[in-house]
């Protein structure tokens, strides 16, 4: 069985000149190898903790055995500093998906262990390339090249999240790209970042939208506006490089001063044929992609409470039944549904083959990526119509969401906050699917 090393190393993240940083990798690389597998064949890892602290692995988006999933506390146990753990399970969809730690996310991710894991159709799409980019940011001491260890700040915790004062690509906060003149690329956008949510744009570049959070969508959608990237949140596009030699090319964030910054520089050289090739193919389906009976269905409520400026006024926590300012010394600052953190009875029961709702009311002043481990799901749209499949949903301050999915996958599933500080401090919960 391969093995996945979860190890300190030191890696130069800030630019030349800076000191490099200490983090905890997968395999000495940040982000970690990409993993790239055959949809349909299985994939077995063996992870090795040598790090000094308690981890595991989550597969994020693969609709997996509950054993594999990663979770501690709720589907395994932490693997102890010394000891390791073996997944092993099936990857039934093709799309873009990324691996990282779910013990302790909220330090572990930032300090580095996540990568990239790869499910490829039999009949890939007609491209040149095929692109991997995980943008992240990372908070850093600019002197000492060490991350500013502020993950248990209740200022952080109970407002945004943390925010990085570096912000990269694969590891680099000079990445770049080589490419040549009506080339076309596919592009797997990833933010593995603890909770920064993206505004991306194309420059140089003609782009369509054919995969969100690993899941193809029925027909591409060509890039004319910002594209918003929450924490958790992939999407593929087949980019054509349009920019002649010598203009500028690349992926551009939006950045704190309202400005467009660059993120990944592509640079042109030559050719490679004399037009565009129009528009692309969609990505062939993957299995059971269908949510039907939506309208029958029966609606779970799940508000979204707490945080700073819109406290709560008691949640139930290990429990008990406490307020708001018993809730702040024991770190809970959020709730879903009344339930600040993983309590001993599920959000909800369902059975295998249920087809389900949940309804999201966000009452607090910040916005939470939501993410539902096991399945994937479509946001009902206010008309009724069904969007496409995801397993992570932006949800804004005030703003109420529903989706539905069934519930083919037997189990403990999580469902949390992916604003990494947020689920730590109370925004997690999980349903039983029997």
């Amino acid at each position: 069985m391969a093995l996945l090393t979860a190890k300190a190393a030191t890696v130069q993240l800030a630019p030349g000149g800076y000191p490099a940083t200490p983090v905890w990798s997968y395999d000495w690389t940040i982000p970690g190898p990409v993993i790239r597998a055959a949809q349909g064949s299985r994939l077995e890892r063996r992870l090795m903790n040598t790090l000094e602290v308690p981890t595991s692995v989550h597969w994020h988006g693969i609709r997996i055995d509950n054993a594999m999933d990663g979770v501690a506390g709720l589907t395994q146990n932490a693997v102890p500093p010394g000891e390791s753990f073996d997944y092993a399970f099936k990857l039934p969809d093709a799309g873009t998906y990324w691996y990282h730690a779910h013990t302790n996310s909220m330090e572990q991710v930032a300090r580095g262990l996540s990568g990239a894991l790869i499910i490829e159709e039999a009949t890939p799409p007609d491209v040149d390339r095929d692109e991997v980019l995980m943008i992240d940011d990372w908070l850093i001491d600019p002197d000492t090249g060490l991350f500013i260890d502020n993950f248990a700040a209740p200022m952080l915790r109970s407002h945004g999240g943390q925010i990085g004062n570096l912000v990269g690509v694969n590891g680099r906060y000079d990445y770049r790209l080589s490419a040549r003149q009506n080339e076309r690329l596919r592009v797997r956008l990833i933010n593995s970042a603890n909770a920064r949510i993206f505004g991306l744009k194309l420059e140089g570049l003609t782009g369509w939208k054919v995969a969100l959070d690993g899941m193809p969508l029925d027909t591409p959608e060509p890039v004319t506006d910002t594209l918003v990237l929450a924490p958790a949140q992939r999407m593929d596009l087949i980019v054509d490089v349009i920019a002649a030699e010598g203009e500028t090319a690349g992926l551009l964030f939006a950045a704190a001063d309202d400005t467009w910054r660059v993120l990944a520089d592509v640079s042109v050289d030559g050719r490679a044929a004399s037009v565009p090739r129009g528009a692309p193919q969609p990505l062939p389906r993957n299995p059971r992609m269908e949510v039907v009976g939506v309208d029958a269905a029966p609606v779970l409520e799940m508000p979204l409470q707490g945080g700073a400026m819109r406290g709560l006024e008691s949640a139930t926590f290990n429990g008990q039944r406490l307020g708001w300012q018993e809730l702040v010394e024991k770190g809970q600052y959020w709730a879903l549904a009344g339930q600040a953190g993983l309590g001993d009875t599920p959000l909800a029961t369902l059975s295998r083959g249920e087809t389900a709702r949940i309804r999201t009311t966000n009452d607090t002043i910040f916005p939470h990526a939501m993410h539902l481990h096991g399945m994937h799901f479509r946001v009902r749209r206010a008309d009724g119509r069904l969007g496409p499949l995801r397993d992570t949903v932006l949800v804004m301050p005030n703003e109420t969401t529903e989706i539905a999915f069934v519930a083919d996958n037997p189990g403990k599933w999580l469902l949390h906050c992916h604003m990494l500080g947020h689920a730590a401090s109370g925004m997690t919960n999980w349903i039983m699917v029997t």
